[in-house]
C-alpha cells in the first residue's frame, strides 16, 4: 500500500515538473518573440548604414543619436520637449481630476450617481477620435488651435471617465475613518486631502503613470491638432513624419535612435514605480 502511494506521489511530482518545464519553455518563447522587435530597434540605432537583410549592423556608430540633436531636417528635440510638457501637465491635471471624481463617486451618495457612473463607463468605451472634428472646431473658437496645450485640455477633460480603478481602491478604505474626522469637526475636504490621499499612494502612483503614458504615444489626436505644423508635433507624429522623408532608408538608423530615446522616460518610470503600479491595480480590483 505504501509502495503504491509512493509511486502515485512520484508520478504526480513528475507531471508537475513536466508541466512547469512546458510553461517555462512557452513563456521563454513568448518573451523572445515579444523582445525581438525591441532588440532589433536598439541594434539598428547604432548602425552606420541600414542593411535590410541583416539583423545586426555591418558597422557600428553612435552618430545617429548625435543626428537627433544636430539635424535640420527634423527638430526631434522640439518634438520631445512638446511631448514631455504635455505629458507632465496632463499627468498633474488628470490625476487630480480622476482622484477627486473617484472619491466623490466612492464616498458621496447623490441622485443620479449610478446613472452617471454607467454613462461615464459607456462613453469611455468610445475612442476619442470620433469627436475630432468637433474638438478641433471648439479649440479654434477659443484660440487654442495652434497651442500644444490644446492637447492637455483634450486629454484632461476626459480623464475623469477613468474613475473605476481609483474608485475601487477608495472603496477598500474603511468609511469609519471619514466618520471619525467628521465627528472631530472636519469636513469632506479634510477627509480627502488629509486622510484618503495619504493612504492611497499606490493608486496615486498608478494614476500618475497612466496619465503620463497616455499622451506620450498618442498619434491620431496629436496629428489632427497639429495640422502639419512641425512646431506642434509630439514624438509619435514627428517620428511618423520622418517615415515620409525621401531618404528614409538612409535615415532609418536615426529613426530607430529617436524611437529608443522616446521609450526611455516610460521605461524609467515603470521600472522605478513598478511596485506601486502593481499595488494600485490589485488594490483597485478588490471592490470594483
Amino acid at each position: 500500500m505504501q509502495e503504491t502511494s509512493g509511486k502515485k506521489y512520484a508520478s504526480m511530482k513528475a507531471k508537475q515538473t513536466i508541466s512547469k518545464i512546458v510553461i517555462y519553455v512557452v513563456l521563454g518563447i513568448v518573451s523572445i518573440v515579444w523582445l525581438f522587435p525591441y532588440v532589433y530597434l536598439i541594434l539598428q540605432s547604432f548602425a552606420k548604414d541600414f542593411v535590410q537583410s541583416r539583423f545586426t549592423p555591418l558597422e557600428w556608430t553612435g552618430n545617429n543619436y548625435v543626428n537627433l540633436i544636430t539635424s535640420t531636417a527634423f527638430p526631434f528635440w522640439r518634438w520631445f520637449l512638446n511631448t514631455l510638457i504635455i505629458a507632465l501637465v496632463n499627468m498633474l491635471l488628470s490625476t487630480l481630476l480622476t482622484l477627486m471624481t473617484s472619491y466623490t463617486l466612492s464616498r458621496l451618495r447623490f441622485k443620479g450617481r449610478k446613472g452617471l457612473m454607467k454613462l461615464m463607463l459607456v462613453l469611455g468605451m468610445f475612442p476619442g477620435f470620433l469627436g475630432l472634428i468637433c474638438v478641433v472646431y471648439i479649440l479654434d473658437l477659443i484660440g487654442l488651435s495652434t497651442s500644444i496645450f490644446a492637447l492637455v485640455i483634450i486629454y484632461a477633460s476626459g480623464s475623469a471617465m477613468g474613475y473605476y480603478i481609483s474608485k475601487g481602491f477608495f472603496d477598500t478604505i474603511p468609511k469609519s475613518l471619514d466618520e471619525a474626522v467628521l465627528i472631530d469637526g472636519g469636513n469632506k475636504n479634510t477627509v480627502f486631502w488629509r486622510i484618503i490621499l495619504p493612504l492611497s499612494k499606490p493608486i496615486i502612483v498608478y494614476t500618475l503613470l497612466m496619465t503620463f503614458n497616455a499622451p506620450w504615444g498618442d498619434f491620431m489626436m496629436a496629428a489632427y491638432v497639429a495640422q502639419g505644423n512641425t512646431a506642434l508635433f509630439n514624438v509619435a507624429v514627428g517620428l511618423q513624419s520622418m517615415a515620409g522623408l525621401a531618404n528614409f532608408q538612409e535615415q532609418f538608423p536615426t529613426f530607430c535612435a529617436g524611437a529608443v530615446v522616446t521609450s526611455v522616460p516610460i521605461m524609467v518610470l515603470f521600472f522605478v514605480l513598478q511596485k506601486y503600479y502593481v499595488e494600485g491595480v490589485t488594490g483597485g480590483a478588490v471592490k470594483g
